[in-house]
């Protein structure tokens, strides 16, 4: 259950505890020498490895702190939790290892894969029930059974023994380095994490400047710092599911708040390129939340200059299904994919010219939807072309003008282009 405290602070010490309470089923992850981050910003960038978590995200750690504190009684009624994916699989796993009783609130658009690897952790200790098309829906959905059945939540951020389970990232981050660290990056979604590394750090290296980063759609714990109160945010992007809470934790809020050096958000394209990157060229698979970090050094490409800095990758449940997608949002960020209404003359031969004469050279249609519907002179038709390079796009246009072809240009126009991606 969510807390109304606001004046706590993870200690080291509670940390330090959770670190030996965790320490049978969470990994020790490695930290890594990013070689091609650290030539292209020039610094010594090295990556926190939680997608190489035993569930493949750092959730393992405050779930299992928070479950193991309960007392027998509370054991014996059982948990409850609502999640996106990774808490869900944290908090399954430690049921499993327990041996109590768990159910599982997740939003139904929760990518299949989440839903499949919470099943296959969990087993036969818990339930999944798919309710609500946000985290917030489910959490609602959740806690009525809690109040109704006396079971516990187990919140995957607003929470202190959560919170002091993330931190144990941090205690391992400071044991793992041998020179002094000036940046840390940290994704932010209800806070937990970042909140957790907060006590971990500022008592073992309070030189350190810890970043929260947030996806550009769903920037709840920057807007909630901006208005110096916790604010629920509406009509969030839902993409980087890991990351896109409409209100972040109390708690987190007010350590995030007073101790955080910077909170800013990324914009999901940038992130979608980022990924692709870190799968073609470093054959790393990351989910979208487990992007941001690495996304994040772009913009902040003069601070960390001849620093050290700490990326935490904070998981990789990707569902391959939505490559597409991502190579599309990317694609679009670059401003190499655009779409347009293309007015076809109805007569033999006119997509033939419109290839020939007004596609460049390294102009490719991607997508193509065309009926003829009527006897009209003109058939509209959606037309989605990717080019090799941005400068392409304004002689494109003037081609589609100049031979008649030029309908409207989509990419600007919201209310039509949500159909498309």
């Amino acid at each position: 259950m969510s807390t109304t405290v606001t004046t706590y602070f993870p200690s080291l010490e509670a940390i330090q505890n959770a670190a030996t309470t965790i320490k049978k089923v969470a990994m020790v992850t490695p930290l890594m020498e990013s070689i091609r981050y650290s030539k292209k910003y020039e610094a010594n960038v090295l990556l926190k490895r939680e997608d190489l978590q035993r569930v493949r995200s750092y959730k393992i750690r405050g779930a299992y702190n928070k479950i193991a504190s309960l007392s027998p009684e509370q054991l014996k009624n059982g948990v409850v939790c609502a999640s996106a994916g990774n808490h869900a699989q944290g908090v399954a796993f430690a049921c499993s290892q327990l041996k109590i009783k768990g159910t599982i609130y997740m939003p139904s658009v929760t990518p299949r894969q989440k839903v499949d690897q919470t099943k296959m952790f969990g087993g036969d200790f818990v339930d999944i029930i798919l309710q609500g098309d946000t985290f917030d829906d489910s959490y609602k959905a959740a806690m009525k059974v809690c109040a109704a059945e006396h079971k516990t939540f187990v919140h995957p951020f607003d929470d202190p023994k959560t919170i002091e389970g993330q931190g144990t990232i941090g205690l391992e981050i400071f044991k793992q380095v041998d020179v002094p660290i000036d940046y840390v990056f940290v994704a932010i979604g209800g806070g937990g994490l970042a909140s957790g590394l907060c006590g971990a750090l500022k008592a073992l290296s309070p030189n350190t400047k810890i970043i929260g980063v947030e996806p550009e759609g769903a920037p709840s714990m920057l807007t909630s710092i901006q208005n110096n109160k916790n604010t629920e945010i509406f009509n969030i992007d839902k993409f980087i599911d890991g990351a896109a809470v409409q209100k972040v934790g109390d708690l987190n809020f007010e350590i995030c708040k007073n101790h955080l050096t910077d909170v800013f958000t990324i914009p999901e394209g940038w992130v979608c390129q980022t990924i692709l990157d870190l799968y073609n060229r470093d054959a790393i698979v990351v989910e979208p939340a487990g992007a941001l970090t690495l996304a994040a050094l772009e913009f902040y490409k003069e601070q960390i200059k001849g620093k050290n800095v700490v990326c935490i990758v904070s998981g990789s449940n990707n569902d391959i299904t939505r490559t597409a997608e991502i190579k599309e949002r990317a694609l679009l960020y670059a401003d190499l994919k655009h779409y347009f209404i293309v007015r076809f003359p109805q007569r033999a031969g006119a997509l033939k010219q419109f290839v020939g004469q007004v596609l460049g050279p390294d102009d490719d249609i991607t997508h193509f939807e065309y009926s003829k519907k009527s006897s009209r002179e003109n058939g509209p038709a959606v037309v989605g072309i990717e080019l090799k390079d941005q400068k392409d796009l304004k002689p494109l246009i003037e081609r589609m003008k100049a031979y008649n072809f030029f309908g409207d240009y989509l990419n600007d126009k919201p209310d039509l282009f949500q159909f498309l991606i």
